[in-house]
């Protein structure tokens, strides 16, 4: 919808003035002050995961009596002290045998073994259990031809929780191994902190929940999902209310009720200036004090708004997936922590080596996700750079390197520090850096199945040679062809370097059906004809890619309109003309024939695989290539042909 003309509001005002990190959190935590919100009685099946709210001390010693360790006989040691092969000790068997729970009648009398089974209870008068394996029958009893001392293979009463002592401590996460210390000592609940209950809310008209239709121009609901994952990491109890339409009334009426049934609430989308100004004028309205920063130095994520609502927090987190997560982490997730009785989360960090450089705008402090790789000094950080848009980077990453606010750029070489997504560094078996093909996909799949991980990082076709001369990478998939000699890829590789042949694949130009630029007419009358209609808008690839260096040599020079418009892969050029935003573009067949366009042949290019001739891991890069050979059924039925 769109508002009627206003003098600029509060929260405008807010956005405004942009707060640095460090301000924006500490006014949050000021007005906040989170501490964790009540205690609850909860049974031990329900305990995994939860934090204990008070110390838990032992009411009886585990194990609960002296017990034995082994199958054998309980005996006196002394009775053994003189014991040896060359003279055994002979001793007589007790009338009762004592298996697990069953309590001993009779005494170990002097002279005398009473056989006793693993976990059995030791007999009064028995001081050690001898191996059954360490005796011999002999007449009426056994032979034992070793000494043994004292407390040999017994488990003394209270020797590994002794009655009194202080069994699990305040704060614990408890986890599978404190489910069994509380067992062993009979105790069947435990007093943990109650769970904040948090409201998830997105808003925007153009929202459609997964499992719906998508309508054009809408987009699935991604963050819904994923931040309500992200509370329960943190100890929360996520409410996923779905989506709320950019309506005034709507919007108020759902927020209002999320915020009353809820201990927290957090909103994404709706933060920034225009209609997004809906949302912070409704939590202006909940509560004091209110918004505490509309507006930080983050980068992504400046349209972050955050607020104390009579205690309650309530924040909206930028629209765009990547922004969201990195700022809930950052600046929201210890919050939560604390109120679910959580320590702050300890961040794994390595050391790295930008390949690149990395920039960033000055005044911002800027978070970039990578992803690692092993290279010759050390571990790699290739930035993974896709937009705060995108959903996928989190998954390609490992970590992230925080640029300082004062600091526009990062220079190749730079050893930086990346903060890690998970526990530890965990660079892939194979890097394959280079171009893309959903070919690739099947030999990864196969290689899979070989118990090998393989990372793509898809810079194209140029920029995999330059990660493969860095020795960044294991592979580098290419299909660059030479305009002086008309061969593919073999004249790019450096000295050292060599091709695992990979398989040849049509590139054409693609158009929607019935177009009458390009419908019955071969590709040249067809060039001329797009070129020649200023109407018509193409869609080019990025910038290194092979299929950018094969379009720009068709093109001759030429800018048509479109040009600077350079997605990443195949399938997002055909979708673009599928959809109508783009007129032409380039492609192979496969994915042309999948969204059903036209297709005009081009090149019958080569897509190979350059890799260094004294490799890092070559039982790694062996099993790669056993994976390519294996996968000819699967790329024949996807259109491509083994070279």
């Amino acid at each position: 919808m769109t508002d009627a003309p206003r003098a600029p509001s509060h929260a405008q005002d807010q956005f405004l003035n942009v707060l640095s990190r460090d301000a924006a959190e500490a006014a949050f935590l000021d007005a906040l002050r989170p501490a964790p919100l009540g205690v609850q009685e909860i049974g031990l099946d329900g305990l995994p995961g939860r934090v204990l709210a008070r110390d838990i001390a032992a009411p009886v010693d585990a194990p609960p009596f002296d017990r034995a360790t082994v199958d054998g006989f309980a005996i006196r040691a002394a009775d053994l002290f003189e014991a040896s092969a060359a003279r055994p000790v002979h001793l007589r068997l007790s009338p009762e045998t004592i298996a697990c729970g069953t309590a001993p009648m009779l005494p170990v009398t002097p002279g005398s073994a009473t056989p006793i089974a693993t976990g059995g209870p030791i007999p009064r008068g028995a001081d050690a259990v001898v191996m059954i394996e360490h005796t011999e029958p002999d007449g009426d009893g056994i032979a034992v031809a070793r000494a043994v001392a004292p407390g040999s293979h017994i488990s003394f009463a209270g020797s590994d929780i002794a009655r009194g002592q202080t069994l699990l401590r305040k704060g614990t996460l408890i986890g599978a191994p404190e489910i069994a210390m509380l067992a062993a000592v009979g105790i069947d609940r435990a007093p943990v902190w109650r769970r904040p209950r948090v409201a998830v809310l997105s808003t925007g008209d153009e929202l459609v929940q997964p499992g719906q239709p998508l309508r054009p121009a809408a987009v699935y609901d991604s963050n819904g999902p994923v931040i309500s994952a992200a509370l329960r990491e943190n100890g929360c109890e996520a409410v996923h209310l779905g989506a709320v339409p950019d309506d005034p009334q709507a919007l108020e009426t759902a927020v209002r009720a999320a915020f009353a049934g809820h201990d927290a609430l957090i909103l994404s989308g709706g933060t920034s200036k225009g209609a997004g100004d809906l949302t912070v004028r409704v939590i202006e309205g909940l509560g004091a004090p209110g918004i505490v920063a509309h507006g930080v130095a983050l980068k992504p994520g400046k349209p972050l708004c955050l607020a104390v609502c009579d205690g309650k927090p309530v924040v909206v987190l930028p629209g765009f997936p990547t922004s969201a997560m990195f700022t809930f982490h950052d600046l929201v997730a210890p919050a939560l922590r604390a109120m679910a009785g959580l320590p702050p989360r300890g961040a794994a960090r390595v050391e790295a080596i930008l390949p690149l450089r990395l920039s960033s705008e000055l005044g911002r402090t800027e978070f970039a996700m990578v992803a690692l790789t092993e290279g010759p000094d050390g571990l790699v950080a290739h930035p993974v750079a896709k937009g705060s848009g995108a959903v996928t980077a989190f998954a390609q990453a490992d970590g992230f390197v925080t640029v300082p606010a004062l600091v526009d750029s990062l220079p190749p070489g730079t050893r930086a520090e990346v903060t890690l997504f998970g526990p530890r560094a965990d660079a892939p078996g194979l890097a394959i850096i280079g171009s893309h093909c959903v070919g690739l996909d099947a030999v990864l799949g196969r290689l899979a199945g070989r118990g090998i991980r393989a990372r793509i990082l898809a810079t194209g076709s140029q920029g995999g040679l330059a990660a493969l001369r860095r020795r960044e990478c294991d592979i580098a998939p290419i299909h660059l062809l030479d305009p002086e000699t008309g061969a593919y890829n073999a004249p790019f590789l450096a000295e050292g370097m060599r091709l695992i042949p990979g398989w040849r694949r049509m590139q054409g130009l693609l158009f929607r059906p019935g177009d009458p630029r390009c419908e019955g007419r071969g590709l040249d009358a067809a060039l001329a004809a797009l070129l020649a209609d200023p109407e018509a808008i193409m869609v080019n690839r990025n910038q290194g890619s092979g299929t950018r260096v094969l379009l720009d040599g068709l093109l001759g020079g030429a800018r048509p309109p479109g040009y600077w418009n350079q997605p990443a892969s195949h399938n997002a050029v055909a979708a673009s003309i599928a959809q109508g935003r783009a007129d032409w573009g380039m492609a192979i067949r496969p994915v042309a024939a999948a969204m059903g366009l036209g297709f005009l042949p081009v090149a019958d290019e080569h897509y190979d695989f350059a890799v260094w001739q004294d490799p890092r891991d070559p039982a790694a890069l062996a099993a790669f290539e056993a994976a390519l050979a294996d996968s000819a059924p699967e790329l024949a039925a996807l259109g491509f042909v083994r070279a």
